[in-house]
């Protein structure tokens, strides 16, 4: 095996385990404190939050609808002379 080829190799499988490192310490429990856990903390700090419905905004909505109509179309026709 040539150098080049075990040092592509070597890259491949630390780039993998760099990759793959949250995964393979939550399984392997060393963690640690500096990997959040899901729907710890993090879920309590934001069950006070709560969704606040608003009155649409007409202005975005018909620039919304304006820009969508000046986009370009293909027509069944033009399609079939292509």
């Amino acid at each position: 095996m040539s150098l080049i080829a075990l040092v592509l190799l070597l890259a491949a499988i630390a780039l993998v385990v760099a990759t793959e490192w949250p995964r393979l310490a939550e399984r392997g429990g060393f963690a640690g404190k500096t990997m959040p856990r899901r729907g710890g903390k993090s879920m309590r700090r934001k069950g006070h939050l709560r969704v606040v419905r608003d009155e649409p905004d007409d202005d975005f909505a018909r620039s919304v609808e304006r820009d969508l109509a000046a986009l370009p179309t293909i027509d069944e026709r033009d399609r079939k002379n292509s």
